[in-house]
């Protein structure tokens, strides 16, 4: 009998500054079954490295990343982003997951080919049913 429980999606990376908001959120994939694997991140500098060093086959189908972060936000990450080969930009979905609720940040936001969505901290059950990237 297989009792391996179907995820959305294999990998999943949590990018925020914040050790608790990462935790809780990695808890939220885990129970609502989003991600099969999670790593967390606590800066953007980090993540765009191993984006750069990574075997593509393991790299994330999506990348929950905050906006408000000290040294690189999640604006310059996105700018860095697209510089990234191709085959990572295709691969790596993007959902800005922020506390912010600057209408400036969500157009910003809208703009950017490479956000999917953009969702307001915290995450529920229902915002990740929602997700279909």
């Amino acid at each position: 009998m297989n009792t391996a429980v179907e995820v959305k999606y294999q990998t999943v990376w949590l990018v925020d500054d914040n050790a608790m908001e990462n935790m809780v959120h990695e808890q939220m994939l885990e129970t609502c079954a989003f991600a099969g694997y999670t790593k967390t991140y606590l800066s953007a500098d980090e993540t765009l490295r191993d984006l750069r060093n990574m075997p593509l086959s393991e790299l994330p189908e999506v990348i929950f990343l905050d906006i408000i972060m000290p040294g690189m936000d999640g604006f310059a990450f996105l700018d860095e982003f697209s510089k990234l080969d191709e085959p990572i930009r295709k691969k790596c979905k993007i959902v800005l997951l922020s506390s912010s609720d600057s209408f400036k940040d969500l157009n910003r936001a809208n703009k950017n080919l490479f956000v999917r969505k953009f969702l307001n901290k915290p995450l529920t059950p229902a915002m990740l049913a929602a997700v279909n990237l």
